[in-house]
């Protein structure tokens, strides 16, 4: 049992997929210790105006992009208070958040390099009392890095063997591997769409937000030349650092390869099989010694991707970070947390082996909580 007298830190983010907000309540000593978390689902006309700002070339009025950043602020903020009612803990008891933010473009690459998040932070503070962490991204790219991912810090520190290589592979909508190889420097990732190009087929064809299980795929058939087609994006055979997001891997993106005469269903097929195919060539190509993956985001819920993870991979062993006493679902909240405590600490929260930045950055911008 931790020490009750350690410090609090409460984690939040919503990922790529913008289909909720993942909070964690999180003590780092003696032992990492996840006090409670749950996800908080966006409403449905939230989420789809979230989804319609990071749509690739999608134009957005500033008035509209500060509402949205206002109102992400304010849901931020009562995923933290639920938390912390559902915890029985006081907000005072809470050293830092550590909000992520809801990131509605990503461009890492080219002259003029960013990534932005929405979501107030000063809102947070306010609203909850607690001093607020954010904007951990900028200071990465600022430096000549992808921003992205910054994960694999967390990753190294507390799921790492020492002993035998890993990798922790992360299916949110994009899905960004971390290779973890002993006396190797840790690399990491963006492979490609996880989940993202499934939910928006999805979408647009049955009117729902997720293949539930894969179910919708494994009821086609995947498509050779259509998976053929899709694979030779340039993006698969770009060394890393590199990182992507719906900017990127969207509708658009897909619509310029699927034949008209394909079913929906053997479409979603071949895009589970994009998924599961690019991680493993990734893996293969950067760290062939791996034998071991353990997954965590919301693609573990989708049993026909993880099934097809294990046939691409099948002298791995595939399992949840379950295994590794850490849930699934909130690896990625316990991890700005993690990089909140970071911060107040006054300690690098990127690694420049995994984003290409020129050194280690103190990262994070800290707003203050009412007094």
């Amino acid at each position: 049992m931790a020490d009750a007298a350690s410090p609090l830190y409460l984690g939040l983010i919503s990922g790529t997929s913008a289909d909720g907000i993942d909070a964690a309540l999180v003590r780092f000593a003696p032992r990492l210790e996840v006090v409670a978390a749950r996800t908080f689902a966006y409403p449905d006309a939230l989420r789809q105006r979230v989804v319609a700002c990071a749509r690739s070339h999608a134009a957005v009025a500033l008035a509209d992009y500060g509402r949205l950043d206002s109102e992400i602020g304010e849901s931020f903020a009562n995923a933290a208070l639920a938390l912390l009612r559902e915890a029985a803990t006081a907000p005072d008891a809470v050293t830092a958040i550590g909000s992520h933010g809801q990131t509605v473009c990503h461009g890492p690459a080219g002259a003029h390099p960013f990534t932005l998040q929405v979501g107030d932070p000063n809102i947070i503070a306010e609203r909850t009392g607690i001093v607020t962490v954010a904007d951990f991204r900028r200071a990465d790219v600022a430096a000549g890095g992808q921003g992205a991912p910054l994960l694999p810090a967390l990753h190294a520190a507390v799921l790492a063997n020492p002993a035998a290589p890993r990798a922790i592979l992360n299916l949110g909508g994009i899905a960004n591997l971390t290779l973890l190889v002993p006396g190797r420097p840790v690399l990491g990732f963006d492979t490609g769409p996880a989940n993202c190009l499934l939910d928006a087929w999805s979408q647009r064809v049955r009117g729902t937000p997720r293949d539930e299980g894969g179910a919708w795929a494994q009821s086609g058939h995947a498509d050779a030349g259509l998976l053929a087609r899709l694979l030779d994006e340039p993006y698969f055979a770009q060394p890393p650092p590199k990182s992507t997001g719906r900017e990127y891997f969207n509708l658009d993106w897909l619509d310029a390869c699927v034949p008209p005469d394909l079913a929906p269903e053997d479409v979603q097929a071949t895009l589970l099989q994009l998924s599961a195919r690019s991680i493993a060539s990734a893996l293969r190509d950067n760290a062939p010694r791996i034998r071991e993956v353990y997954a965590c985001g919301g693609g573990v819920h989708n049993a026909a991707l993880m099934d097809a993870l294990r046939a691409e991979l099948p002298d791995s062993k595939v399992d949840t970070t379950a295994a590794l006493g850490l849930d699934p679902d909130f690896v990625e909240a316990v991890g700005f947390a993690w990089l909140a405590r970071a911060r107040l600490e006054n300690l690098p929260g990127n690694l420049a082996s995994v984003t290409g930045a020129r050194g280690p950055r103190v990262l994070g911008a800290i707003y203050a909580a009412p007094r």
